[in-house]
């Protein structure tokens, strides 16, 4: 029998609530904050005064989904699932899906499709705080999707390191299953990895190249960061039990995109832990920055004996965010790596930052800092970390 609040899990002795992070070693009240909502109370982002209307703005972006998802059923569209590749230890694994109503279809793998996958995958309307069975290895848990239909969930499990498959459905959902990694036991290094401007020339700030890219084009017409994809490549050869996480403020809708990117291209599997664009309970807009430094602080809790390589680049404040977090947690970064924009790609990026707060002259701490993969391998073999 499986447990159906949003927060319990099932594994092969019956229902058990999820209590602590993957690695095991994590509070309750720290998983709840992880998986709960935020309070429908709060407010930031905005003064008291205007506090009234971000509520009417609220109840308006509320209606236009209840608009759309009547629109949705009563139309072509179908409710499906897509899950994303998701971590864990071998108790406990973080699984991320979406739940959503799309035209048939969605899972198709022509390159006719594809091309125009990103504009169907942002047409399509969430199916909000859906219930969600997951079945990995011999454990089957019910879980919740949030208000946006997105999957963060953690599960108790009994695995083995290495990759497992996570089969995700829904009534009257068409099904989707994705890879789970399972981290091992004595891993001490692991790499997080931002994607747009660090493995991957975006121009994301361009607002028209951005919308062609986000919702025509296919991952062939992206382009990938010369060397990027080589120095990833060493670095999972030399520590095959490295996790590797790559952590974005793109939003979930891209992710099948940017999964098959990575693979065209060559980078090591790993995780995409992205976020979903758009309102809160507590802001107008979702916050990127913030979005990156809670995964940071998740992946340090969850993982207490890894340290940490943090690749980013200096377009969009991975260097700030990178040095306060090694300033914050010292034993859970072993180096910072981060990619010099070129002066064309700084003017669409809105310009390079170099707010490191001192982060690159902080006794031992390795920074590495070049416009390629090359340059980054060579400063960080010099260093011992490659």
């Amino acid at each position: 029998m499986t447990a159906q609040h949003p927060h319990a899990v099932s594994g092969p002795d019956g229902p058990r609530t999820a209590g602590a992070d993957p690695g095991g070693e994590a509070s309750a009240a720290g998983t709840a904050t992880a998986l709960a909502s935020p309070p429908e109370s709060g407010f930031a982002g905005a003064s008291p005064r205007l506090k009234p209307l971000f509520h009417v703005a609220q109840r308006v972006a509320q209606s236009w989904n209840d608009l759309r998802t009547r629109q949705a059923r009563r139309g072509d569209y179908v409710a499906q699932v897509v899950a994303y590749r998701g971590y864990g230890s071998t108790r406990r694994v973080r699984v991320l899906g979406r739940v959503m109503y799309a035209r048939p279809g969605l899972h198709g793998e022509s390159d006719a499709f594809n091309n125009f996958r990103g504009w169907v995958s942002f047409t399509s309307v969430p199916i909000q705080h859906a219930e969600v069975t997951v079945e990995i290895g011999a454990t089957r848990a019910v879980v919740r999707a949030d208000a946006g239909g997105v999957v963060d969930a953690l599960v108790d499990v009994e695995l083995e390191p290495g990759w497992h498959e996570a089969r995700m459905s829904a009534d009257g959902a068409e099904p989707d299953s994705a890879q789970v990694l399972v981290v091992e036991p004595g891993a001490a290094f692991g790499i997080v990895s931002d994607i747009d401007d660090t493995v991957m020339v975006t121009a994301l700030p361009r607002p028209f190249l951005a919308l062609w890219n986000t919702f025509v084009l296919s991952e062939r017409a992206r382009t990938p960061t010369p060397g990027m994809a080589v120095l990833l490549d060493r670095l999972a050869t030399e520590h095959p039990e490295a996790p590797i996480v790559y952590l974005s403020t793109g939003p979930w809708n891209a992710a099948p995109t940017l999964q098959r990117f990575l693979g065209r291209n060559l980078y090591p599997a790993g995780p995409l832990l992205l976020t979903d664009w758009g309102m809160t309970p507590q802001r107008w807009f979702r916050s990127g920055r913030d979005h990156k430094r809670e995964n940071l602080e998740r992946l340090a809790a969850e993982f207490p004996g890894i340290r940490w390589l943090l690749v980013g680049d200096n377009g969009q404040h991975d260097e700030s965010i990178y040095a306060e977090f090694a300033a914050e947690h010292p034993d859970s970064v072993a180096a910072v790596a981060i990619r010099e924009l070129s002066p064309g790609q700084a003017v669409f990026s809105g310009g390079t930052t170099h707010d490191a707060a001192g982060g690159a002259s902080r006794p031992g701490l390795t920074w590495a800092s070049a416009p390629d993969g090359a340059g980054l391998a060579q400063q960080l073999e010099s260093a011992g970390v490659l």
